[in-house]
């Protein structure tokens, strides 16, 4: 199917990448529709709204950079997503990222993921429970971390 993207123009996608967000995102609620892609540039993904072309997320996912990182969230959202826990084999966790035009840095999301059941293409944002996790993780800053302890 083709889809209209903000970033790419139209592009060819497998109805398997559509998934349903039935709550919306925070700040969304009134789109539902989403088609999940790799983005160009790896370890991102984009989230792109079937409903409104200029609607779009940049996403990643939070192990890429912390590697401990567990969402916490209420045992009640994921079984609105029929996931019998966080380590199911068909939940797919991902931050949105943002990116600061101020300060130039890119910063994820880990107190709001985006959790997925990947069986039914069903999602939901929803809040960690963990206070570690913040609205503002600094990737660049994080992966350095990560590259040093590896050391």
């Amino acid at each position: 199917m083709q889809v209209n993207t903000k970033a790419y123009g139209k592009v060819e996608v497998d109805e398997r990448q559509i998934i349903q967000f039935p709550m919306g995102l925070f700040g969304f609620e009134t789109l539902h529709d989403y088609v999940l892609m790799d983005a160009r540039q790896q370890p991102f993904y984009w989230l792109q709204s079937l409903e409104v072309e200029s609607v779009a997320f940049v996403l990643i996912k939070p192990n890429v950079f912390r590697s401990e990182y567990k969402p916490a969230v209420m045992k009640s959202e994921l079984i609105a997503l029929k996931l019998e826990s966080e380590s199911d084999e068909n939940c797919l966790v991902f931050s949105i990222v943002t990116f600061h035009d101020d300060d130039q840095t890119m910063t994820a999301n880990l107190q709001g993921p985006v959790i997925i059941n990947r069986n039914l293409r069903s999602g939901k944002q929803c809040i960690s429970l963990d206070s570690r996790w913040k609205t503002r993780h600094n990737i660049a800053e994080e992966l350095a971390v990560k590259k040093d302890n590896v050391c």
